[in-house]
């Protein structure tokens, strides 16, 4: 080194979620989820951290490539599609925005709308599937898998076991949808919004896949990455 050079100064961000990472590592309490019974056979050692600025820049600690099911984080993509689809309007009649103090798969709908409280919820995931196969018509897995892989900015697939799981499992999702349907919420059949929904929760991400999407949703669909 030159004496009129200095040393690379390490990264703000990259050692905080270095530091972040070394923090959790050792944390072995809870379990592996089993209501869906899949998701008890995943390797519970795996972990990883990752962060994606909306220029693009890129952090990572851990098993950042490891693939697993994307389950609840489906529902904010969803929700934004369904808003791009046919407007927040339309969505809002038909689903909330407000906490509901439930449990995410409670069979519990606002006493006063009857509508879903929000669409983080599984009673108001269900509902926006429904508004997407609407729109989107007998191909709208592969649809929103495509807008969701172009998020990620690489391409995604479905983990088959898990989805054969979740439908073989969902009866109290199937419940759900049902009253959903009772309430004038979503229409009859209820088969098509509940199998986008189960195929939705079982689209298989990275810990990268999830910061690059995350950073697409930030920048409101422009994926930082791609551009």
């Amino acid at each position: 080194m030159s004496s009129n050079e200095t040393p690379e100064q390490p990264d703000d961000i990259q050692m905080a979620l270095d530091a972040a990472y070394a923090g959790a590592l050792p944390i072995q309490d809870g379990a592996l989820a089993n209501y869906i019974p899949e998701l008890a056979r995943v390797d519970p050692d795996r972990f990883g951290l990752a962060l994606v600025t909306s220029s693009g820049r890129t952090y990572v600690a851990g098993d950042v490539e490891t693939k697993f099911t994307i389950q609840s984080v489906s529902k904010a993509f969803s929700y934004c599609l369904a808003i791009e689809l046919v407007g927040a309007a339309a969505v809002r009649e038909r689903v909330g925005v407000e906490p509901s103090g439930d449990a995410f798969n409670a069979i519990e709908f606002d006493p006063v709308t009857r509508r879903p409280y929000n669409p983080m919820v599984n009673a108001g995931a269900i509902t926006v599937a429904g508004i997407l196969h609407e729109v989107l018509g007998p191909e709208s897995f592969g649809a929103v898998l495509d807008r969701f892989s172009k998020a990620a900015a690489r391409p995604l697939d479905m983990d088959e076991s898990v989805y054969r799981s979740e439908e073989a499992t969902g009866h109290r999702n199937r419940a759900i949808a049902h009253l959903l349907c009772a309430s004038n919420v979503l229409p009859e059949p209820v088969t098509p919004a509940l199998d986008l929904y189960f195929r939705l929760c079982s689209i298989r991400v990275t810990a990268r896949d999830l910061a690059t999407m995350a950073a697409t949703l930030a920048r409101m669909g422009q994926n930082p990455v791609t551009k």
